[in-house]
C-alpha cells in the first residue's frame, strides 16, 4: 500500500508564483487622490500596524494554499495491495457416453480389468483437476443427452458428478448428435476463441433427433472446436469378441466431426492410451498461465483541495477584516 500521483509533472508549476513576482513588472500606483480624509495619518498608522502583522503570516498561508492546490491537481492516489483476479481460460464442455456398451470390461486399471466408464472416470477426473482457470461443464448422454453441470469454475463439483454417473441412466442407445447439439446451445453465448467440446463415446449414433454431422456443422458455425475420443479395445488379444458385443465404433463419423470443427480425433484402446490423449489435450488446449491482478485505487485530491480552498477563504476574510477593523477603530476615536 502506498501513495502515488497520477500527474506528477504538475509539480513543475510550484515555483510559478515566485517567478511571477520576480519577472513581471509591478503595477503602477494610481496618481492623485479621489478622497481626502482629515484623520488620514492616524488611519494610516493603525492600518500599517495590522498590515505589518499580516505581512508575516499571509505569504506563508498563501504559499501553503498554492502548494496544496498543486498537490490536488497532481491527483494523489491511495494504491492498495495487488489482488489476484480469477483467470478464465477456456469454456470446456465434456460430453461422456454412458450408454449400455460403456459397461463392457475391456480396459485395465491398476492391473485389474474394468469397464470403459470406470476407466474414463479415472482418467477424466485427473484431466478435470488440471484445468485450473477453465470453466468446465458436463453432458452425459445415452439415448438422450442431459446437461449434468453447466459451465463453472467449480472443478470439484464437475468431477463429483462425473464419478457419480452410471451406465444406462440416460438409456442404452447412443445419441451423439443430440449431445453435440446440447453443447452448442450451452457454448453459443461464450467467447468464440474459447469454446471447446470433448466428446467421448464407444459406439455409433443409434438414437436422437439430430444427425451427428449436421450437429457438427452447427458447432463449426458457432466456432466450437470438437475433440472426439473413441473408447474401447479393437477386439484383439484377451478382449477378442467384445467389440462386436458392444457395437462397432463409428470412427469415420467421429473423424468427420473433428475435422469439420477444427478439432482432432483420438483412439483410446486402453487406459494408457486414454491418459495420453488427455495429456495431449492439455497441450492442444493449454490452461491460461497468465496471472492477472489489480490494485484498488482511491483518489485523495479532495483533501488537499479542501484545505487549499479553506486557506484561500481565510486570506480573503483576513484582508477584508483588517481594513474594516482599522476604520471602525479610528472613527470611534475620532
Amino acid at each position: 500500500m502506498n501513495v502515488a500521483f497520477a500527474w506528477p509533472w504538475l509539480f513543475a508549476v510550484l515555483p510559478l508564483p515566485m517567478l511571477a513576482v520576480w519577472l513581471l513588472p509591478r503595477a503602477a500606483k494610481t496618481p492623485g487622490q479621489v478622497l481626502r480624509v482629515p484623520f488620514f495619518s492616524a488611519l494610516a498608522s493603525a492600518v500599517g500596524t495590522h498590515r505589518s502583522a499580516a505581512r508575516r503570516w499571509r505569504p506563508v498561508v498563501g504559499a501553503i494554499a498554492w502548494g496544496l492546490l498543486v498537490l490536488a491537481a497532481s491527483r494523489p492516489q491511495w494504491v492498495g495491495e495487488p489482488i489476484a483476479l480469477p483467470v478464465q481460460g477456456r469454456d470446456l464442455m465434456l460430453a461422456v457416453d454412458i450408454s449400455g456398451s460403456m459397461a463392457l470390461e475391456d480396459m485395465v486399471l491398476g492391473n485389474q480389468v474394468t469397464d470403459r466408464l470406470t476407466a474414463v472416470k479415472a482418467v477424466a477426473g485427473d484431466f478435470i483437476g488440471r484445468r485450473e482457470g477453465d470453466r468446465l461443464g458436463l453432458i452425459l448422454f445415452g439415448r438422450q443427452a442431459y446437461l449434468q453441470t453447466p459451465l463453472t469454475f467449480d472443478r470439484q463439483t464437475v468431477n463429483t458428478l462425473l464419478q457419480e454417473s452410471a451406465v444406462g441412466l440416460a438409456g442404452q442407445e447412443t445419441a451423439i448428435g443430440d449431445a453435440i447439439g446440447l453443447a452448442v446451445k450451452r457454448l453459443r453465448g461464450e467467447p468464440a476463441e474459447n469454446r471447446v467440446l470433448i466428446l467421448l463415446t464407444d459406439g455409433a449414433n443409434t438414437a436422437g433427433s439430430v444427425e451427428p454431422l449436421k450437429a457438427a456443422d452447427l458447432a463449426a458455425a458457432e466456432g466450437i472446436r470438437i475433440y472426439t475420443i473413441g473408447v474401447g479395445s479393437d477386439g484383439q488379444g484377451p478382449f477378442r469378441g467384445l467389440l462386436a458385443a458392444g457395437g462397432e465404433l463409428d470412427e469415420a463419423t467421429l473423424k468427420a466431426i473433428a475435422s469439420k470443427t477444427g478439432g482432432r480425433y483420438f483412439r483410446a484402446r486402453d487406459i494408457r492410451g486414454l491418459n495420453d490423449i488427455y495429456q495431449l489435450l492439455d497441450e492442444l488446449e493449454p490452461v491460461s498461465a497468465e496471472d492477472k491482478t489489480f490494485r484498488p485505487v482511491r483518489e485523495l485530491y479532495r483533501w488537499p483541495l479542501s484545505v487549499a480552498l479553506a486557506l484561500t477563504l481565510l486570506l480573503a476574510l483576513a484582508a477584508a477584516g483588517i481594513y474594516r477593523r482599522a476604520t471602525i477603530r479610528e472613527l470611534s476615536h475620532g
